[in-house]
């Protein structure tokens, strides 16, 4: 008999069916036995989680946490607010004093050009035609340029006679004069300006000391009076008698009382 006849004598290697290792995984059946407590406890401590009944607020507490988030709630309104504002007013100021280095830098030019008008002589201009017509273009050129300045809101500072104002002024020296008072601009070396209502350059002045002036009533060479004369004493009372005049000449009166 052959192996085809007989099936039982196929060798075991070459079962198709066998399978290949019949040992059961011991280290996996070990792991699952030690982590199955762990896993059951977590799943019993989220039961129990979600079935507990979140804490109710009493109504005092209710009504101060509400009044809480009130509060934050205007306090951050308000701080939206002051935001907006400080930005408007940035934009605002922006706007209104963007031009105010190139206003220094032509408030320069304005003076240089006034400086060259004061230092014509009127005679001189009226004996020289051509000068006078320059003269006259070099007027005209500095009225355009302070009705520009006035367009842009930049204004000269009238100091003259004006009481100091540190804020519009700077002084430059002292001048004795008693007939202003303290703090009095008597002189104005440089002239100052404002770009609306924020300084540009201040107006370098000179401050009179003052000092109190005579009194019109009271004469200058006034007498004194007889009760600041001094009393005098006994024996000059008697050395002056010697001397009175009774009457008769000088040199008489001395030869009677000798």
């Amino acid at each position: 008999m052959t192996s085809e006849e007989n099936p039982a004598a196929v060798p075991e290697d070459q079962n198709p069916e066998a399978p290949e290792d019949q040992a059961p995984d011991e280290t996996d059946d070990a792991t699952q036995s030690e982590d199955a407590p762990e896993a059951a406890k977590a799943e019993e401590a989220v039961e129990e989680t979600e079935g507990e009944p979140e804490p109710e607020l009493d109504g005092e507490a209710l009504q101060a946490e509400i009044a809480d988030l009130n509060d934050k709630l205007l306090r951050a309104m308000a701080e939206t607010e002051n935001v907006r504002r400080r930005a408007e007013r940035d934009k605002e100021d922006a706007s209104k004093y963007a031009i105010a280095n190139f206003a220094r830098e032509m408030v320069t030019v304005s003076d240089n050009l006034a400086r060259a008008l004061g230092s014509i002589d009127a005679d001189a201009r009226s004996d020289n035609p051509a000068l006078d017509q320059l003269l006259v273009g070099l007027e005209m050129t500095e009225r355009g340029i302070q009705t520009t300045f006035e367009r842009f809101g930049i204004k000269v500072i009238e100091a003259m006679g004006e009481k100091f104002d540190h804020n519009l002024h700077e002084a430059m020296f002292e001048m004795d004069d008693a007939t202003k008072p303290s703090g009095t601009v008597v002189q104005v070396v440089e002239t100052g300006y404002v770009l609306k209502d924020r300084l540009l350059r201040p107006a370098k002045v000179g401050v009179s000391k003052g000092g109190s002036a005579p009194s019109a009533d009271k004469p200058k060479d006034e007498p004194a009076s007889p009760a600041s004369t001094p009393e005098p004493e006994p024996d000059q009372k008697e050395g002056q008698a010697a001397y009175e005049d009774k009457g008769g000449e000088p040199g008489t009166q001395l030869d009677e009382e000798l």
